[in-house]
């Protein structure tokens, strides 16, 4: 698990890799929590904290997963009824089309 202050004073490159480490070759599912997301980004949580990760921070963990073994993915704690710019929606829709994109056998150009 990657807590969002562990962002704060850390380059993600080292942090992926200690992810790396600590997963091995062992399969891997990977839940994004959108409320780990600073809501000037992601207001449509439930649960919003402020220190959150950046929206750019988000699809550098994500395609930092890129070449493990990922038997699935999730993106959990969007609030339709809280979004009221469709922001946070929008956001994840594009976080889960990054997950696809890490998928093991999926063709990168």
């Amino acid at each position: 698990m990657v807590q969002a202050e562990e962002c704060w004073h850390k380059s993600l490159t080292p942090l992926m890799a200690e992810v790396r480490e600590k997963v091995g070759n062992g399969p891997v599912y990977l839940s994004f929590d959108i409320d780990g997301i600073d809501p000037a980004w992601a207001p449509g949580t439930g649960t919003p904290e402020i220190g959150g990760l950046t929206t750019i921070q988000a699809m550098e963990v994500i395609r930092g997963c890129q070449g493990l073994d990922l038997v699935g993915c999730d993106l959990v704690e969007v609030s339709p009824p809280y979004d009221t710019t469709g922001n946070t929606s929008l956001l994840g829709a594009n976080l889960l089309y990054e997950m696809l994109c890490v998928l093991p056998g999926v063709v990168h150009r």
